[in-house]
């Protein structure tokens, strides 16, 4: 009876911390409400579409930091605001590589952050998962291909083609990191971010000259990552397989 006990009340604290974290998420989802209802056009850059659209990923690194602390700076919150960084950028098309660039970075921090001791595992990896990362790593060389092409195309050729290349690579480890941690927000934010940058390239280079609704793809998928990544982080709890728990929940 008492490991009963014990266990429903484990169950009552899991639902109110996620009730908790759910209402700690209200200004993100406000912020994000404000971008899809305000939805200032491409050909009107400005700051103030450049704010709206980097304030729901801001609100994401403030929720991170106020759990984590300030070394979260160098972990997932950096990340989340060197990608807020990105996001102001790439309002403007001259400043592309610039906002790529701050994006490599944030992929550089989460990838760091997977690797830290918060994260490890005790678990063995399987097959299965050595060939899911050998399917991201030839997925992206094989995104790169196909991309390469139109990359050469492009007016900054002799810049973008080999950072296009950096910046896939950095991406898919990103990915595979996230898939060693074990914990499916985080893997789910990953996979789901690859999917978010592959749809923007198509558009961005040119591989696909219209595709209807192709903004509102990229920026569902891209928020959706990063809260994913977000919460993941929050709920990364030092030493513990999360698939495990998450099965049994």
């Amino acid at each position: 009876m008492d490991i009963l006990e014990t266990d429903a009340y484990d169950r009552r604290q899991r639902r109110n911390t996620y009730c908790v974290l759910f209402i700690s998420l209200s200004p993100f989802f406000l912020a994000t409400a404000a971008y899809f209802y305000l939805w200032f056009p491409d050909s009107s850059p400005s700051v103030l579409a450049a704010v709206v659209k980097a304030t729901p990923v801001i609100s994401l690194a403030l929720l991170v930091l106020s759990y984590k602390g300030g070394r979260s700076l160098f972990g997932v919150a950096g990340g989340l605001v060197l990608s807020a960084g990105g996001d102001y950028c790439l309002i403007w098309p001259e400043l592309f590589i610039h906002g790529m660039v701050s994006f490599a970075l944030a992929h550089l921090l989460y990838s760091l952050t997977f690797l830290s001791s918060r994260y490890s595992t005790t678990s063995t990896s399987s097959y299965v998962v050595t060939i899911f990362h050998l399917f991201l790593w030839i997925l992206g060389g094989g995104m790169y291909a196909y991309l390469y092409p139109f990359l050469q195309k492009m007016p900054d050729a002799a810049v973008l083609t080999p950072g296009v290349g950096v910046y896939v690579a950095l991406l898919v480890a990103m990915a595979t990191l996230a898939i060693r941690t074990r914990r499916p927000f985080v893997v789910l934010g990953s996979l789901i971010f690859i999917a978010s940058d592959l749809t923007l390239s198509l558009q961005t280079f040119k591989v696909a000259e219209h595709l209807e609704h192709g903004r509102h793809a990229v920026m569902v998928t891209y928020y959706l990552a990063q809260l994913l990544i977000a919460v993941g982080d929050i709920k990364a709890i030092e030493g513990g397989d999360e698939f495990a728990k998450w099965k049994k929940s």
